[in-house]
């Protein structure tokens, strides 16, 4: 047995760095601002997603339920999952500049066709298909770039990085919500995709990465997928997010199931990202202290019980308010760690390939964790117990998984890992 004192993390790390290494530094710092910038744009957008479904459902898909309508959303983290193994190697090859510039043009183009959308498919294409590769595009090459200029701070820098998720999250419900009754749905998106063309722009000319430009690895690394690891990470990480999205897309419309206004229905959305933003950062500062899995777990865990715990027996506005700040607390924090997570048990030159290879092995479960959810909603005509069960379990089995790669590496449950 490990002793608890043994800093584990440093025995199990890659390689050190190069002599000439620099933690952060101007570049690093401008990277993580630019990050910042290009995870409001297009994780934001997405996490707003709710705001979407709800309108949908009452407009322009009044007649498709809402499992029908979540494909949208689903279709979206799907290709944007999924994109994230060519992403990744691309990224080795290519560097971040190219990538970010065009997945600014594509996530713009995608939200301009959207505003123009009428028809269900268009919504698929455009929405689903077309955002999903704008935002593999802004996502994964900021993320990897972050992580090639920092080591002890590594999940500090992810994590304020990405709180631009979270801060755009907390935004565009807001703003949509607003220009949705005063412009009309064409406008508001379109004012949005504005908004995400500046984000894009910014992000372009500040993210860098530390490594020069080299020739790719294979498609699908192999040893990558033999470690035991990474694959039970991913394997983690897969069944997590079979529910991680649900509360995001569903939580507008269960407020305003329980005679919230409109604005208010929204507002929950914002309330919920709010609290990511904070669970973004302060978990990340605390898992470079005390260990990025022994912060990860707990939180991964901590959302399931929340939801079984707390959504289930949410039956007013205040009880709703207070699951989304203490959900988005602590999904903010899955989000933040996954990179830094991935990292430790990476060589630092594998980053890119190993961060995209994950979120491309996890799609699948992206994909149709949400329509499962919706299904369920359908069958239990209207009622949301089962969905709150259906994604409680699955945080709940997410966290057992990983806590089994912390063990792996360490077998004490006080070990810093």
């Amino acid at each position: 047995m490990s002793s608890p004192s043994v800093d584990t993390e440093k025995s199990l790390a890659p390689p050190g760095p190069p002599p000439t290494f620099v933690e952060g530094g101007l570049k690093g710092y401008l990277t993580v601002f630019g990050a910042f910038f290009a995870l409001f744009a297009a994780f934001g957008q997405s996490m707003a997603f709710g705001s979407f479904q709800l309108w949908y459902s009452q407009n322009q898909l009044v007649n498709y339920t809402a499992s029908d309508i979540s494909w949208i959303g689903s279709v979206q983290l799907w290709v944007f999952f999924i994109s994230g193994g060519v992403i990744g190697r691309l990224f080795d090859a290519h560097g971040p500049t190219l990538l970010l510039a065009s997945g600014t043009i594509i996530l713009t183009f995608s939200l301009m066709m959207t505003s123009l959308a009428t028809k269900y498919y268009e919504f698929i294409l455009a929405q689903g298909v077309v955002f999903g590769i704008g935002f593999g595009l802004l996502f994964f090459p900021s993320m990897s770039a972050t992580a090639t200029h920092f080591m002890k701070y590594r999940a500090t820098a992810l994590g304020v990085a990405v709180a631009g998720s979270s801060v755009g999250g907390v935004v565009f419900p807001i703003m949509l919500q607003q220009l949705f009754n005063n412009v009309g749905f064409g406008w508001a998106v379109r004012i949005s995709a504005f908004v995400c063309l500046a984000c894009g722009a910014i992000a372009t000319v500040t993210v860098s990465s530390r490594f020069p430009k080299r020739k790719p690895g294979p498609w699908v690394d192999v040893a990558s997928l033999k470690d035991a690891n990474y694959a039970i990470f991913v394997l983690g990480s897969a069944i997590t997010c079979l529910g991680i999205f649900v509360p995001m897309y569903y939580i507008v419309q269960y407020a305003e199931g329980y005679h919230a206004s409109q604005s208010l229905a929204f507002g929950v959305l914002s309330v919920m990202n709010a609290g990511s933003v904070f669970g973004r950062i302060v978990p990340s500062i605390v898992a470079d202290q005390i260990g990025r899995y022994n912060t990860l777990i707990p939180s991964t865990a901590l959302m399931g019980i929340f939801t079984l715990a707390l959504w289930y027996h949410a039956h007013n506005i205040g009880t709703i308010m207070a699951y989304s700040v203490f959900y988005g607390f602590f999904s903010g924090s899955w989000f933040a760690l996954q990179t830094s997570c991935i990292a430790q048990i990476s060589k630092m030159e594998k980053i890119g390939v190993r961060m995209g290879m994950a979120y491309s092995l996890v799609s699948f479960a992206a994909l149709v964790g949400e329509p499962i959810a919706g299904a369920i909603l359908t069958r239990d005509n209207g009622s949301y117990t089962g969905m709150m069960v259906f994604t409680g379990v699955s945080l709940l089995l997410g966290s057992l998984v990983t806590l089994a790669v912390k063990l792996r590496i360490n077998s004490s449950l006080l070990a810093r890992v």
